[in-house]
């Protein structure tokens, strides 16, 4: 008997210590959406010790002694944290640490960036930079070698479109590199007075010096720095590299994998060269996953390597590039597949979804069950091919920033006709087809909340269109961010874990400034984050950050 009592009594004490060490948020204005689709309220947030979401709740006293550390959020809103379901971590890193040229408005003021960046870093073997959009030009024309070699003509310059799927070089890169102006452009790319589209762009690229792994570091430290500045605590990486996955390896095994990435390898020969050629399990307390592989079907539609089926508007003698022939994309895919990853094919233009489309509807047959085929952008659509994924099992993983940034380019590439199939959420959402939102940064900000705005206004930050670009194809609040959490999570098998805040998933979660659910679309569009948790821990805030230079 008194054995027993001080065994019940240990259980009791040790029942105790564990309630003890659990986490309460409380006074929080709480906002996520439940698996029927709906916006659920709560004000209270319970985290067990081991960092995941014992329970939402209501305003209810009774629980909160059973808490050690309580934390009063002060009434601030709270959201799961938001998940990127197509970026490019290290390319972000590496963007914020390059040439920045994003924004410029003028061919002037790519060179003028040029000259001071070059000025400010005499010592960089290559000048590397990212980000201008001739688009944005008067002229709208694309920079030449010539215009590069007028700022800098003493070593290497290679600057990429801001979509990156081009850039151009300058003589000292095109040399170096081993190549001259008349090199003729691998299928699959284009070369034009110094400026290489697509498959060209590995002619200088493969000559590029690989950085350092504790360059690599540092970029992974500085992609994770911005992911958790926007409130992103997850992110499919589209693309993964064998040097970028063993950076995040490291970071996991040193314990400063902060945000939870879930990997595609980049290619056939990307997926051979990471994790001995198999998927990886959830590795680092579920920070890192090596899911699937990245392909590519077409190009973008900035440089007209978007593969159409029907010739552009602004420029008849071309359709685009079509990357491989249906039995190579069907081959790769199957390669892919039979070694268990999922697959995620990029298709921008009406021809390749049309085609990733057939070759998802071929490898159903003969991988049955649930494998969540994913088209990335799934940009421009014939109508009548939009109602063939959800047969198929086929996700559409898309951007929303991309259609208000795309708009104005979009009218004058596609003409008023293929625009019905363009961007279409709501058509997409109707017919029931898996939605994933995200930025496919660092093409575009990281930042979801413009994101956000624009799948529910299909405007601007400045409100433009007036009324909505297509407005037909806007999504509600809740869809919205169903995108950007649950949406995104499922398209990464991820749903069990992330996406969330239900028990036994990690609490994930961020503070931001306010009722995203309550304000317009600008002013949800120019949300602040002030906190982002990852596991129940703290892992940026507004108020430890540096300020902005």
């Amino acid at each position: 008997m008194i054995k027993s009592l001080t065994a019940t009594f240990g259980l009791l004490l040790a029942t105790s210590s564990a309630a003890m060490a659990d986490t309460l948020i409380f006074n929080a204005n709480g906002l996520q959406v439940d698996g029927s689709g709906k916006l659920q309220h709560f004000t209270s947030l319970l985290i067990g010790d081991d960092g995941k979401v014992k329970k939402t709740l209501g305003p209810i006293d009774k629980t909160m002694p059973l808490a050690e550390h309580k934390i009063d959020a002060g009434g601030k809103t709270l959201l799961p944290g938001l998940i990127d379901a197509h970026g490019h971590v290290m390319a972000l890193g590496l963007t914020a640490l390059q040439l920045d040229l994003t924004g410029t408005k003028s061919l002037a003021e790519l060179q003028h960036r040029l000259k001071a960046y070059a000025e400010a870093n005499p010592s960089a073997r290559w000048i590397l930079g990212r980000g201008w959009n001739q688009e944005l030009w008067g002229d709208k024309r694309f920079p030449t070698s010539a215009d590069i070699d007028a700022v800098v003509d003493d070593r290497p310059v290679w600057l990429g479109r801001v979509d990156g799927h081009a850039a151009v070089a300058n003589s000292a890169a095109i040399q170096a590199a081993g190549f001259s102006l008349n090199t003729q452009a691998p299928a699959g790319g284009r070369i034009e007075n110094g400026l290489f589209v697509d498959a060209a762009m590995s002619l200088i690229e493969s000559k590029i010096p690989t950085p350092t792994p504790t360059e690599e570091d540092a970029v992974l430290g500085k992609a994770q720095e911005l992911l958790l500045a926007n409130g992103l605590t997850a992110a499919a990486d589209m693309g993964t590299g064998p040097d970028e996955w063993a950076a995040m390896e490291r970071a996991g095994k040193a314990g400063t994998l902060n945000v939870r990435i879930l990997s595609y390898a980049g290619g056939i020969p990307g997926m051979r060269a990471i994790n001995g050629g198999k998927p990886s399990e959830w590795l680092y307390g579920d920070r890192l996953h090596l899911a699937g592989v990245k392909l590519y079907a077409d190009g973008a539609l900035g440089s007209r390597g978007a593969w159409l089926k029907k010739p552009y508007a602004d420029k008849p003698e071309t359709t685009g590039l079509q990357f491989l022939t249906d039995a190579q994309i069907l081959q790769q895919a199957d390669t892919a597949a039979s070694l268990g990853y999922q697959l995620a094919i990029h298709a921008i233009g009406d021809a390749a979804n049309a085609q990733v489309i057939s070759t998802y509807e071929t490898l159903g047959k003969r991988y049955p069950g649930d494998r969540r085929w994913r088209i990335e952008h799934f940009q421009i659509a014939d109508p009548a091919d939009i109602s063939r994924l959800k047969p198929a099992g086929i996700i559409a993983s898309m951007q929303p920033t991309h259609q208000t940034s795309d708009r104005l380019m979009a009218e004058a590439r596609l003409g008023s006709d293929r625009l019905k199939g363009a961007y279409a959420w709501q058509t997409i959402e109707q017919l029931g087809i898996p939605i994933a939102f995200g930025s496919d940064f660092p093409v575009e900000s990281p930042n979801p909340f413009p994101g956000l705005a624009a799948a529910v206004s299909r405007q601007d930050m400045n409100g433009q269109p007036p009324g909505g670009w297509y407005p037909e194809q806007r999504v509600n609040f809740e869809q919205a961010l169903a995108g950007f959490t649950r949406g995104a999570a499922y398209a990464g098998f991820a749903e069990s874990k992330i996406g969330s805040l239900e028990p036994g998933k990690w609490a994930d979660f961020i503070l931001v400034d306010r009722d995203v659910s309550k304000v317009d679309a600008q002013a949800l569009a120019r949300t602040k984050v002030i906190e982002s948790w990852v596991a129940g821990k703290k892992a940026w805030s507004s108020a430890d950050a540096m300020p902005a230079r």
